[in-house]
């Protein structure tokens, strides 16, 4: 019997419920294998005193500290923490975690810790497999490695946590190199893709009528990512006055929003660019099959899970050459890598609007990536570190 306890401040709740929802949905599977029993711990940070009454921080204070999450035993414990000071995140994080996992420990004795993004929870997951004698391997995902692996306060946390990890995964190869740079331990380093629910993200029978479902009429361009600079939407938003003809749907919500909302207005694109905000999971499938192009111009990335959804609905891609990009893109029919310029993001998206590939051909491109092919490759990982097996060489991919 495996017992994994999977340790990630992304994870949804009843508040953000599309919050780290990859994580939930690698959780997930994971779990449902034979000979695997997984409880997840997904730690709130909360500052203290009235701060915490904030509306900010209230409704993630009013969360229960423990419950089941579609079937998934999972604990919701707070841990201290001072906007705006990440670095003393990990420390805050594992002092207040220890007493938990001690008591989880007693009736689930799991013999491995996961934990599922590189900072803050990767330094904390250190700390605790070192106070209760556990292995510990830390996911990569893109964000925790190229921010605040980089970041003068936090990278010597992120390359210690690396170098002590028993075993560490990567999204895409590119981040694996990206690690490597870090002074982390390229032996110990798997790369392990993302998955998509192919019956679910699955091209539209008739492209046309699902543009019209959503009120579009021509192209139909789509942008899922937080509003966040990084992403690039600013690009895109450029990128549509090359394009008279197309509508651009832009998913996600964040800090940008009013940014993005001024420049729609300068450029006078109100009525073909829509800022959609946050959407459930369910609405992207209806969304990305419906797209002619998916488009997202960011400026780092590991291996966005909106990328596969594209094209596992035969949606082709304009992205910047990033992360796992080449990974992804690695045939005409996926679409295009371009530079993170309007001018470039425009005409790549004009070519394949052009000589739009053969949807069947797009989706072919994404069915590698599974969520059966992403549990049983976690499960091999995590099993060869909780059974005590030897590191595969450097190439093997997970």
């Amino acid at each position: 019997m495996l017992r994994v306890l999977t340790l990630s401040t992304l994870f949804p709740d009843a508040t953000r419920p599309t919050f780290g929802i990859f994580v939930e949905r690698q959780t997930l599977g994971l779990a449902a294998l034979p000979g695997v029993e997984v409880e997840v711990v997904a730690p709130i940070g909360l500052p203290p005193g009235p701060l915490a009454r904030h509306p900010r921080w209230r409704a993630l204070g009013e969360l229960p500290l423990h419950e089941s999450w579609k079937g998934l035993n999972v604990h919701r414990p707070r841990f201290p923490v001072m906007p705006g000071i990440g670095a003393l995140n990990p420390a805050a994080m594992a002092r207040a975690l220890e007493p938990l996992l001690r008591r989880i420990r007693e009736g689930f004795p799991f013999g491995i810790l996961d934990a599922e993004f590189f900072f803050p929870d990767g330094p904390a997951a250190i700390r605790l497999g070192a106070a209760l004698g556990v292995p510990v391997s830390i996911k990569a995902r893109g964000a925790d490695i190229h921010h605040w692996g980089r970041q003068m306060l936090t990278r010597s946390e992120v390359r210690r946590a690396g170098q002590a990890a028993a075993g560490l995964l990567a999204v895409s190869a590119a981040l694996k190199a990206d690690m490597v740079t870090l002074s982390l331990p390229e032996e110990r380093i798997r790369v392990h893709y993302t998955g998509v629910d192919l019956a679910r993200f699955r091209p539209a029978s008739d492209r046309i009528a699902a543009k019209a479902a959503l009120g579009v009429r021509g192209p139909l361009l789509l942008s899922v990512g937080a509003l966040i600079a990084r992403k690039g939407h600013a690009l895109a938003i450029e990128a549509m006055t090359r394009l008279p003809d197309a509508t651009l749907m832009i998913v996600g919500q964040g800090p940008e929003r009013a940014a993005l909302e001024t420049l729609i207005a300068a450029r006078g694109l109100g009525d073909r660019v829509r800022l959609l905000g946050a959407q459930p999971h369910e609405a992207l499938p209806a969304l990305a099959a419906a797209a002619d192009v998916g488009v997202l111009a960011s400026a780092s990335e590991g291996l966005a899970n909106a990328w596969v959804e594209c094209l596992a609905c035969g949606t082709p891609l304009v992205i910047s050459d990033v992360g796992g990009a080449r990974e992804l893109v690695d045939r005409p029919e996926a679409g295009r890598i371009v530079a993170r310029e309007p001018d470039a993001i425009a005409a790549g998206v004009a070519e394949l609007l052009a000589a739009a590939p053969d949807p069947a051909a797009v989706r072919a491109t994404a069915e590698r990536f599974t969520w059966e092919v992403n549990a049983a490759a976690l499960h091999r990982h995590l099993a060869g570190i909780a059974h005590g097996a030897p590191a595969e060489p450097v190439s093997a991919e997970a």
